[in-house]
């Protein structure tokens, strides 16, 4: 599947379900479905919202679920699973190595790894700057088509 690049918001929603406020993507910079997606997330005051008054920071259940949005993005966009969702399985080895602020650019990676059936695998990470944020290993479902 040739994909003109970047993706922005509008061309994430033909792939993924998620809209606002939980589509945690703003576009997608690099694609090569079913085996690596680059993407990114300008942080916003909403993104931490009660998550520290006065000291706002980017919940890493956030992280994990725009990780999470990025790798089905290379999933999705293969054409056999088109139109399909494809849900968390499993969160694994994941650790947080730096705090996100509103302002920041959170570059979202995610390289699959295998795929058996419905089910697959990918190591996630995410940076700022390219100082690294979070990373871990995705293991997801792909729902039968309906």
């Amino acid at each position: 599947m040739s994909v003109a690049l970047p993706l922005r918001k509008i061309e994430i929603e033909r792939i993924l379900p998620h809209r606002d406020p939980f589509l945690l993507l703003d576009e997608v910079i690099e694609l090569d479905p079913g085996v690596r997606v680059v993407a990114r997330k300008l942080v916003t005051e909403a993104d931490c919202a009660g998550h520290f008054p006065g000291n706002p920071i980017m919940p890493g259940v956030k992280m994990v679920e725009a990780l999470a949005q990025a790798g089905a993005v290379a999933v999705l966009s293969e054409p056999e699973y088109a139109g399909r969702l494809a849900l968390f399985a499993g969160i694994d080895g994941v650790r947080f190595k730096r705090v996100v602020r509103p302002g920041e650019l959170l570059e979202l990676a995610c390289d699959l790894e295998a795929m058996r059936g419905p089910i697959g695998r990918g190591k996630a990470r995410a940076t700022v700057d390219g100082e690294l944020a979070v990373r871990g290993t995705l293991t997801f479902a792909v729902e039968p088509s309906q």
